[in-house]
């Protein structure tokens, strides 16, 4: 079973929205944070991240002037560092899942945030985020990531990813299900060490 779900697809398809969904029924303890738009007078302006906790930072805004831009957004690292990768690291030491919405090329210019993208894939813990549908070096390589399933997400299996998704968030994860056999190993140990107690009458 992987241990992460990256949900995919063009924009407008829900992913967001499942996420939130899966959230709402799963009832578990998480931590991360989403991306929403800025919006003025009906026209995008930007982007702000909006941290599980409540705290929020803008991302990106058509004001920023920056080294880093994504068309006509200049990004802001720094506020992505002290709130999105702050709420990413807390959620894998704390929490039972890490929300990363989203891995696209706006993250990806933090490399603190790559750094603990894989830490919350290597941790075991369950991951459930977007990543970019394009071609980016670093997000490919997420993508093949041996812990990861990338789901493609459109307006048609809206319904059928949710349930594929609530399905993999009851299940065990790795590390519960090896904390099981070791409980089911130890039990089994103790039985064949503990001596025979014969009946007496």
């Amino acid at each position: 079973m992987k241990n992460a779900y990256l949900l995919t697809g063009g924009p407008g398809v829900g992913k967001t929205t499942l996420i939130k969904q899966a959230l709402d029924k799963a009832q578990l303890r998480a931590g991360g944070f989403f991306t929403e738009e800025i919006r003025a007078k009906g026209i995008r302006q930007g982007f702000r991240i909006v941290t599980l906790g409540g705290q929020s930072a803008i991302l990106a805004h058509v004001d920023i002037k920056s080294a880093y831009m994504v068309s006509k957004y200049g990004v802001d690292v720094e506020g992505l560092n002290r709130v999105g990768v702050t709420a990413l690291k807390e959620s894998i030491g704390e929490c039972d899942l890490v929300v990363i919405d989203e891995i696209g090329k706006m993250e990806l210019f933090s490399p603190s945030f790559r750094e603990a993208v894989l830490d919350a894939i290597n941790s075991q813990k369950r991951t459930l985020g977007t990543i970019m549908l394009s071609s980016h070096p670093w997000a490919d390589e997420i993508k093949r990531h041996p812990s990861v399933a990338t789901i493609t997400v459109t307006r048609i299996n809206h319904r059928q990813v949710l349930d594929q998704v609530l399905d993999w968030l009851k299940s065990p994860t790795t590390e519960e299900s090896n904390r099981n056999l070791h409980l089911s190993r130890s039990n089994m140990s103790n039985l064949r060490t503990e001596p025979h107690q014969e009946m007496i009458e």
